[in-house]
């Protein structure tokens, strides 16, 4: 394989530094959003264990160091598990069908929580 030329390798170098910063961008949790609202939020880009639970966790939370085993035991093994065992919407808050499931969209925006909080905002019932 020939090498690029320098000029088409600084351009490519320098597309990939702002593809990095703006996927770091997207996933950053927002200001005073809780924890489940933020999962939510990144399952747009897949459910990979508890990768979104611990980003949210490093970044905000850092001394919640017992998050991993809290949703275990809720039933949360994963970032989706969390949304579907741990933690249920506000009945009071989002509509549901006929049949009872709780309509997500528009996703109402999060109500927020204190720094270094892990609970949920009043937009969720744990």
């Amino acid at each position: 394989m020939e090498a690029l030329p320098p000029e088409e390798a600084e351009f490519f170098d320098h597309l990939e530094q702002e593809l990095h910063e703006l996927s770091t961008a997207l996933t950053l949790p927002l200001p005073r959003e809780c924890l489940v609202c933020y999962v939510y939020r990144m399952l747009d880009f897949g459910c990979h264990g508890m990768f979104w639970m611990r980003r949210y966790r490093d970044l905000r939370a850092p001394r919640a160091t017992a998050l991993e085993e809290r949703m275990c035991r809720r039933g949360g093994y994963c970032d989706c598990e969390m949304l579907q065992n741990a933690f249920r919407p506000n009945h009071y808050i989002f509509e549901c069908t006929p049949d009872g499931e709780f309509l997500m969209e528009p996703m109402p925006s999060c109500i927020g929580v204190r720094a270094g909080s892990t609970r949920p905002c009043d937009l969720w019932f744990d």
